[in-house]
């Protein structure tokens, strides 16, 4: 291969090379000495990549798909550091290796523009939001273009425009026409700083988790969407994506699914009832109190009959000033109020004295509580504070105990009249049956998850699509009348109320039924409706007649495809992100996805999963702490892109450690990998040559790489790339048959440098155009890797197995060495994830 000549890479420099940088190879160029220049290299071929359009998919290509997608960031002032390049240099590793493995791949990016930090930091700067966001988008694209990915940038979307957001609001109008959105008044979060409704994740310690204020509660009518209808299917249909366990946990504990019964009790000196929810209609003999969430609308029925209505006012009052996650801490001191009524516990006709008190959720069952002090530890811990009656009716021995903390196991039924000497597990089913044939109790099933409040009274999002007529009410905005938009010159400093309403030319507008005055919605959707979609604007983003074209959906979203099997089939094949978003982000994704699948707009797969793998990207931290702004421990990448390139930050942001776990950074690791690519320069302009050649050590490392790049070892790939450049320059020479393959391993992690070798070698296409290399399978060596063995997702033990052992061989396997965890269990399901896991889900 010739030497490295400036001239046939640039004839000359670009702007962003640092004036040092320029003057030391032009030193080195006058000697002869001009080596691996990343500088020059990397412009020359963003250019390159961004004129000739290499990335742009072909929605009508004959290839299989590759849909990779990363979660898109939302664009603060402060930019890109070196912990959000992490995810975005890896699925760029990933859709690189698909395009060279002959995938018609869709690798887009975009904007999640809309939200209160562009608001409030556009407040605190004097500035519009739109302006705010406009410039950080403009230097978070100039970011993102610097890490050198194959970004699909035709497809680039924005939320905050209105060609993005007619559709978000076109949305709300579906949801709306079928009874999945709907309006009511609810007790919600409410910052007195930011002015604005918060879900319950914004609150941390009854504190705004962005301004710090205290929270209170207020009530507000507000828009829902009714996510609760489709919660057995978020829950069931998560067993069949290749998910983290982890977020699979997440998501099942926000649902929160429980069997049990509901229960009658009928109130005392009265011909109403209260419905208890509960789990344990074993322990109903055990009931010796009521507790009522201090929300329940029964409450002011009771205080009729209560002297201290003023205490209870007062301790409701101060109720409402902490958080439901507060409230429900199991460390929390217990506290209530008396109400002086009384229930009857339906089972001996005991009169149970009715509390109110803040641990019992008004969102959760039915906000009432019937309390076993023997068998619930919070329960326990009220009835020690308030002297309460403590009737154990369950116990491991048939005995009696004193007991010094609830006891939660099952066992054998006492203290509980014809129900003595069963089982608990019996009794839970007799005793709702006996009930049920009196209609005081019937079996039902509880979810924690709770309709999805979209409001916000907040300028910065998109307009809720609806007018209120006095005449007829509430009216849906016409379709053909979309986007309605935000209103430019405004006051959007919050006032507790929307800005919206103070814009006149926005408030009033005509009814589109009768003609009549009327006025608009003025609150603005939850950023997260906008983020629930995205992923199906990016098949068809230049549509100006629906959200997306069912024949683009059906392609990129996989519908049909022969090659898929499970019932999941189809939706974005690698979605990449943090796992900070594990459960709202995603969990409202999935819903909206089978909501548009259930009203038969989309029908990519047969049951809306959106997102069919999904990985979770660790963090980056330094000095011990994850890099925040707010820590004053970021590492911007500019500098180190100036200094070393981008190839070799990519390099080492893969390197750092395995992609799944959190990383510290070391500052001077990625001088290790700058060298290690000044090698690669070396060895391709020293050792090339036309000799054949059979390499075992070559031969070994393609197949290494191919595996890890499938299992995502990324780390340990680069690693075997280094150990491949030892060898390699020990040897006199390397064949240009070698030479070719080894040039196309290099590209998905150093793409610049790996075109401008491919351009050395002679070639005139992009090596992304090439196939990715096979290796002679008579020439590499027997290998095995690590397969761990999971037990309701977690890690029992590790088992050595060859990579290619399919799920009956390697459970097989993993049984064998797990013999006395699954003695006497019944196994619900097999998980495996090749080169990954085995998952047992044993009862």
């Amino acid at each position: 291969m010739e030497k490295y000549s400036p001239q046939k890479i640039e004839k000359k420099w670009p702007s962003s090379a640092s004036a040092s940088a320029k003057a030391s190879a032009d030193k080195k160029a006058a000697e002869g000495k001009l080596g691996y220049n990343p500088h020059v290299i990397e412009k020359k071929w963003q250019d390159k990549w961004e004129k000739s359009g290499l990335y742009k998919a072909d929605d009508s290509s004959k290839k299989p798909k590759f849909y990779c997608l990363d979660m898109f960031p939302y664009p603060s002032g402060e930019g890109l550091h070196v912990g959000h390049w992490r995810g975005f240099v890896l699925s760029d590793v990933i859709a690189r290796y698909q395009m060279l493995k002959g995938k018609n791949v869709l690798h887009p990016m975009g904007w999640d523009a809309f939200g209160l930090p562009a608001e409030n930091t556009a407040i605190k700067n004097q500035i519009h939001p739109r302006l705010f966001t406009q410039k950080a988008i403009a230097n978070f694209r100039k970011q993102l273009k610097q890490i050198g990915a194959m970004y699909n940038w035709s497809r680039e979307i924005n939320t905050s425009e209105p060609e993005y957001y007619q559709w978000t609001q076109w949305l709300f109008l579906q949801l709306y026409k079928n009874k999945l959105a709907y309006r009511k008044k609810a007790p919600v979060n409410w910052c007195p700083s930011c002015q604005t409704v918060l879900a319950n994740e914004q609150v941390v310690g009854s504190k705004c988790e962005r301004c710090e204020s205290t929270v209170t509660k207020k009530d507000l009518t507000q828009w829902f969407f009714r996510i609760t209808d489709f919660a057995e299917d978020l829950l069931k249909d998560l067993d069949e994506l290749d998910w983290p366990e982890r977020v699979k946990i997440l998501q099942r504990n926000w649902i929160g699914k429980s069997e049990g019964a509901l229960v009658k009790f009928k109130i005392d000196h009265s011909n109403q009832n209260i419905e208890v929810f509960t789990t344990r209609p074993d322990t109903l003999f055990g009931a010796t109190f009521m507790v009522l969430a201090p929300e329940h609308p029964f409450i002011e029925k009771l205080k009729v009959q209560n002297s201290n209505v003023k205490i209870i006012d007062e301790y409701i009052s101060k109720t409402r000033q902490e958080s439901d996650i507060d409230r429900e801490a199991n460390e929390k001191e217990k506290t209530g109020v008396l109400t002086g009524a009384y229930a009857i516990n339906p089972v001996n006709n005991q009169k149970i004295p009715i509390w109110i008190a803040d641990y019992v959720l008004a969102n959760y069952g039915t906000g009432a509580c019937m309390c076993v002090p023997a068998h619930d530890q919070r329960d326990f811990e009220f009835a020690q504070k308030f002297d309460l009656p403590i009737i154990q009716v369950i116990s491991q021995n048939d005995q009696q105990q004193k007991l010094k903390q609830a006891y939660t196991d099952e066992g054998m039924m006492i203290n509980s009249d014809s129900y003595n000497g069963l089982k608990s597990s019996e009794a839970k089913k007799k005793i709702t049956q006996d009930l049920a044939e009196k209609n005081i109790a019937k079996a039902s099933v509880n979810y924690r998850l709770r309709d999805w409040l979209i409001s916000r009274q907040r300028y910065w999002g998109a307009p809720i699509p609806i007018i209120y007529c006095q005449k007829c009410g509430e009216v849906a905005v016409p379709e053909k009348d979309l986007p309605i938009k935000l209103p430019e010159d405004i006051e959007f400093k919050p006032h507790g109320e929307s800005p919206l309403k103070l814009s006149s030319k926005f408030l009033n507008t005509a009814c589109p039924r009768c003609g009549g005055k009327a006025i608009r919605e003025t609150d603005t959707m939850d950023t997260f409706v906008d983020s629930s979609w995205y992923y199906f604007r990016y098949t068809d983003p230049k549509n100006n007649k629906e959200f997306a074209g069912q024949m683009k959906i059906n392609y990129w979203m996989g519908a049909g495809l022969p090659t898929r099997s499970s019932k999941s089939e189809g939706g974005v094949d690698f979605y990449v992100g943090g796992i900070e978003h594990a459960v709202l982000h995603l969990l409202y994704g999935r819903f909206i996805s089978k909501a548009l699948h259930k009203l038969k707009i989309i029908n990519f797969n047969k049951n809306g999963e959106p997102f069919q793998k999904l990985f979770n990207i660790g963090m980056i931290h330094l000095h011990g702490a994850k890099m925040s702004k707010s820590k004053g421990n970021i590492v911007s990448p500019d500098d180190l892109i100036d200094k070393y390139g981008t190839d070799a930050l990519r390099g080492y942001e893969l390197f750092i450690g395995p992609a799944e776990l959190d990383s510290q950074w070391q500052a001077l690791g990625i001088s290790g990998v700058y060298r290690f690519l000044e090698k690669i320069w070396e060895v391709f302009n020293s050792k090339i040559s036309n000799k054949t050649q059979k390499d075992s050590q070559i031969e070994q490392t393609i197949k290494t790489v191919t595996e890890e790049i499938g299992s995502l070892k990324l780390n340990t790939t680069i690693s075997h790339l280094m150990e491949l450049f030892n060898y390699l320059k020990k040897q006199k020479e390397i064949s240009e048959s070698y030479a070719r393959k080894i040039n196309i391993l290099l590209a998905p992690f150093f793409p610049h440098l790996a075109e401008e070798l491919w351009k050395l070698q002679g070639n005139q296409e992009s090596v992304f155009k090439e196939s990715w290399p096979t290796y002679d399978k008579t020439l590499v060596k027997a290998s095995t890797i690590n397969l761990p063995i999971q037990v309701n997702g977690k890690t029992r033990k590790i088992i050595q197995i060859n990579p290619e052992a399919n799920q009956s061989e390697a459970q097989k396997l993993a049984e064998k060495e797990i013999t006395q965890l699954l003695k006497g269990k019944a196994i619900k399901k097999v998980i495996f994830v090749p080169c990954r896991i085995i998952n047992f889900v044993i009862e």
